[in-house]
This record gives C-alpha cells, sequence and structure tokens, in this order.
C-alpha cells in the first residue's frame, strides 16, 4: 500500500506548470463541447453513440466475432457519418469561434469618423424601427426585421431586393403593408440602413418550439440560429411584438424594451464599450399563444 502511494506521490510531484495548464485548456474544451451538445437535439445522438460503444464492449468482452465485426465497422464509418448528423451543430459552434471579436488586438478598428458615422445611423434605425414597430403593431400588421452584425448575411440578402436607404418609419410601414412587393419576406439592415427587402430565411428545424408559431416565428429563429444577427417579428395576429438572438425568442416586449435590448447590442456607451448584453432570452413556451 505505501509503494502505490508513494508511486502516486511520484506521478503528482512530476506534474509541472504547462501540465496543468495543459489539463485546464482540455478540461475548458470538453465543457464547451458539452455545454454545446446539451442545448441541442445531438443529445439524443451522443446517447444513441454511447449505446453502440457499449454494445460492441459487451460483444468483444465475450468474444463474439461476427458481432464485434460488425460493431467496428459501424463504428468507423459512424465517425464519417458524425460530420453530417452534427453538421448544424458543428456549423454553429465554428461560428461562434468565428465571431469572436479581433478588433481589441488594433488591426481592425475603424477610424473614429467611421464609428461616429455608424452609431449615429444605428441610433436613427432603432428610433426608426420602435416607432414602426408599434404602429404595425397595434394595425396588427405583420413585421421580420433582420439586424446584421458580425455574421455577414450575403446569402440571404441575395434572394431578396436592395434597397440600400436610410432608415425611416415610413418607408418600413410602407415595405410591410399588406399587398405591397415586398411585405411577405424579411427586411435586412446593415450598418444602420436598410439595405434589402422581401429576403427568405432559413425556417428553423427546432422541434420543441411552440407548434402555433407561425412562419415569420421560425424564419426569425432559423436566422438566428445560423448568424448572430438580432430578428425583430411583429405578429400578424396578436401583434405581439418578439426578439429572437441566438435561437432563443424574447416574447411580448413593449417598445421601450424592444428599444433597450436594440441599444444594448448596438450603441455605444461613452465608455467605448458596447452595453452589456442580456442573456435573460426567454426559451419559446410549448403552449404560449401567438
Amino acid at each position: 500500500m505505501s509503494r502505490v502511494l508513494e508511486n502516486l506521490l511520484g506521478q503528482f510531484r512530476a506534474i509541472g506548470i504547462i501540465d496543468i495548464i495543459d489539463i485546464l485548456v482540455v478540461a475548458y474544451l470538453i465543457y464547451q463541447v458539452v455545454k454545446l451538445v446539451r442545448e441541442t437535439r445531438a443529445i439524443q445522438l451522443v446517447k444513441g453513440i454511447l449505446a453502440l460503444l457499449a454494445v460492441y464492449a459487451v460483444s468483444h468482452t465475450l468474444q463474439l466475432q461476427t458481432m464485434t465485426f460488425i460493431m467496428r465497422n459501424i463504428l468507423q464509418i459512424g465517425a464519417f457519418a458524425m460530420l453530417v448528423v452534427f453538421q448544424p451543430e458543428l456549423r454553429r459552434a465554428l461560428e461562434q469561434v468565428g465571431r469572436t471579436r479581433l478588433t481589441n488586438l488594433g488591426v481592425f478598428n475603424t477610424s473614429a469618423l467611421e464609428d461616429q458615422q455608424g452609431q449615429f445611423l444605428w441610433r436613427k434605425a432603432i428610433s426608426a424601427i420602435c416607432d414602426s414597430c408599434a404602429s404595425l403593431s397595434r394595425q396588427k400588421i405583420g413585421a421580420l426585421i433582420v439586424l446584421e452584425r458580425e455574421t455577414p448575411l450575403g446569402d440571404v440578402i441575395k434572394t431578396g431586393t436592395i434597397v440600400d436607404a436610410d432608415p425611416s418609419i415610413e418607408l418600413i410601414i410602407n415595405i410591410f403593408f399588406p399587398n405591397s412587393p415586398l411585405h411577405d419576406g424579411a427586411l435586412i439592415m446593415r450598418r444602420g440602413k436598410l439595405y434589402a427587402a422581401g429576403c427568405f430565411l432559413p425556417l428553423s428545424d427546432n422541434f420543441t418550439i411552440s407548434k402555433e408559431l407561425g412562419t415569420r416565428h421560425r424564419a426569425a429563429l432559423g436566422i438566428s440560429e445560423n448568424s448572430d444577427a438580432l430578428v425583430v417579428v411583429v405578429s400578424e395576429e396578436t401583434g405581439k411584438i418578439t426578439l429572437a438572438d441566438n435561437g432563443k425568442l424574447k416574447r411580448g416586449l413593449t417598445i421601450d424594451e424592444l428599444n433597450q435590448e436594440l441599444r444594448a447590442a448596438f450603441i455605444v456607451e461613452h465608455d467605448g464599450h458596447s452595453a452589456s448584453r442580456r442573456p435573460g432570452f426567454w426559451k419559446v413556451k410549448r403552449n404560449e399563444k401567438n
């Protein structure tokens, strides 16, 4: 027993600073992978893979040659199949890595003049969005407004019509007015301007959301799952205002709450930093009405 303890103590003494850093980095990566899988439908696929591994271990232990051969080949092919099955999750993870801000390095910083112009446009855009959503909500006119951030939405913009206009409440209401040529798609806002209208968005494949939600809400979820864009939705049935971000919905917002959320995401405060993002986006409840 003493020799075992001495061996263990010897192993611990051999651990250096680099080893500790290595362990912490690996632990953090494992934590992030588990967090990513746990919050998606991939958790069910992980359970299936663990079940296959258990069957392989049992068959190998009992020396079931045929079963072992079959399970070994299934697991080898499964390594490639996982890339296909987990494609949405892998894409989302890589996009999150790609969204890491490099502006702190000072390499890609914009000039002070460009930053001031951008802030002015976003203040004007947020004001126009809030005022138009208030009007559309009262009239129960459906609307879908996508606010582009770090992830470019060029592939989505190509499906619509380029507008490239300064934001105004009159223009936004006219775009979504019933029977207008561009009312049935999404309005894309880029750098504080109304950039494209009538755009088609990918629908969310999240099967846990309420079936009472319409196509606009599913489209808002879809684009927020595949990018870091904020999406404002006005329900045509109830007039409720919803904000989508990172695959989650915050529903029943007032105009003041909408204004606060948008300013927190796009307006830089006097200290040079954007207002902190609020993590409290509500998940969609199954029985919540539109």
